[in-house]
């Protein structure tokens, strides 16, 4: 199984959205492990004219400020608890450039040169036929230049065949339609370059025109198979999900199917689309000014509550509007007060009750279908529903306290038995979605006899 996320705008630092996307990658890729071999690829697109723009303004060399703000996205594995296999970087990867350079000559044959004036959108990278761009709402640039284009009408009944049918597989399906919707209204010849000179000179060079450079999202979207260190195992064979944001599915769904198809390769398997995070109704985004910085929020609340919070609280269907009160709060009232609580609780009895050693006793589950309940919500990018899965054995373990009472019983061990292993159950299970939070649980309550009790997750609030 091959996964990525897509790969951001380096104009500043990463924000939540991002590590909304990078952290459902993750939770994807540590559950498939379980499974079978997994990629999990990330990185940072830094060939655009938005990076170009931001970096004069900063009054930075472009590569130099490329440089710092990719390093801050990289710089996410750790605050985050990423798992990544690799990190790709647009503009230093060599790899990278003789790749773009190798899908553009396999595309060739539907490669053309003509002129072109329209209206521009740098936020978007893309031209519109709107007057302001729906995405970033600001004003259009008029662009008059002759570009190199290629020839996407072509693919249109194949597209719309191939998700139709479900062989490219988009999720969630009000997304499928849209993009069905999009190509049935007829799709236009897309311009793949732009010129030097307003490419400030930064980009791939067109192979074969050194006037142009490769448009940008051409160059971003390669990245999914020039990274690859084994392309046959990665791209040939197997699953190959693509996780993207609304913003961006027709250049992931339309786009980048139609470029293999043109290349004779291999298309992804499944794109799974996701909403927004929002700040006061406003989507989060580096250039509105609505943000938050995943790296700061993980320094002022920890790892564990900013990827609970992602996981816990964001739907697979609409836009979740994040505040730093929102996100303390879930942490005080799951992890401190709900799961830290109850595995204190557990190891509290069974050290009053049995010096801290575990009963030696086969017990059931108190929920033996969580597994299967959180694969099925993985299967279906449900990261909502599988976080609620793992949650019901925090509920069902202090039902089973208030109706069992074990310290009113003449032997308690079973009971006690019973509420290790499902302790021992959620170590396991929040390893996919919160490897930190597993991780103290475990320290808990692995072994024959346990440790002292100790607070897990300090409250906040």
């Amino acid at each position: 199984m091959y996964i990525t996320t897509t790969i951001p705008y380096v104009n500043a630092r990463p924000h939540l959205g991002f590590a909304l996307e990078i952290v459902q990658a993750d939770v994807l890729a540590r559950h498939y492990r379980r499974r079978e071999p997994v990629r999990f690829q990330t990185g940072t697109d830094d060939n655009s004219l938005k990076n170009v723009l931001a970096a004069e303004a900063a009054n930075v060399p472009v590569q130099e400020f490329v440089d710092r703000n990719a390093e801050a996205f990289e710089a996410l594995r750790g605050p985050l608890a990423l798992s990544f296999d690799a990190f790709v970087r647009t503009s230093r990867d060599h790899a990278h450039r003789a790749g773009v350079e190798r899908l553009w000559r396999a595309t060739a044959h539907d490669v053309y040169e003509r002129s072109y004036d329209g209206l521009y959108c740098v936020g978007c990278e893309a031209f519109s036929t709107d007057d302001t761009c729906p995405e970033h709402g600001g004003p259009l640039q008029r662009v008059a230049e002759k570009n190199w284009f290629f020839r996407l009408s072509r693919y249109q009944d194949e597209l719309k065949a191939l998700i139709a049918d479900g062989r490219l597989r988009i999720e969630p399906a009000a997304r499928r339609n849209e993009v069905l919707a999009f190509i049935e209204a007829g799709l236009e010849d897309i311009s793949i370059s732009r010129s030097q000179d307003r490419a400030r000179g930064w980009g791939i060079p067109v192979p074969d025109d050194p006037t142009q450079v490769v448009y940008v999202w051409w160059d971003a979207l390669a990245n999914y198979v020039t990274a690859l260190d084994d392309y046959d195992r990665w791209w040939s064979n197997g699953r190959k999900i693509h996780l993207v944001g609304k913003g961006v599915i027709r250049f992931h769904a339309v786009y980048w199917p139609a470029m293999l198809l043109s290349a004779g390769q291999p298309l992804p398997t499944e794109i799974y689309v996701h909403d927004y995070l929002t700040v006061d109704g406003r989507k989060i985004s580096k250039s509105s000014g609505a943000t938050a910085d995943p790296a700061e929020l993980v320094a002022r609340y920890g790892t564990d509550a900013v990827r609970w919070w992602l996981l816990r609280e964001v739907p697979r269907v609409g836009d979740a509007d994040f505040t730093e009160a929102r996100l303390a709060a879930r942490h005080d009232e799951d992890l401190a007060n709900g799961l830290g609580n109850l595995v204190k609780r557990v190891v509290t009895m069974v050290h009053r009750f049995r010096d801290g050693h575990v009963p030696d006793i086969d017990v059931a589950p108190l929920v033996p279908d969580v597994g299967k309940r959180v694969h099925a919500a993985l299967e279906e990018f449900d990261f909502r529903t599988a976080a609620a899965a793992v949650w019901s054995i925090v509920e069902e373990a202090n039902r089973y306290i208030e109706r069992e009472q074990p310290w009113k019983q003449p032997d308690p061990d079973v009971a006690l038995a019973t509420l290790v292993h499902a302790c021992r159950a959620l170590a396991v299970h929040l390893e996919d979605l919160v490897p930190g939070a597993a991780a103290k649980v475990a320290a808990q309550v692995e072994g024959e006899r346990l440790p002292a009790p100790a607070p897990l997750f300090p409250r906040i609030l």
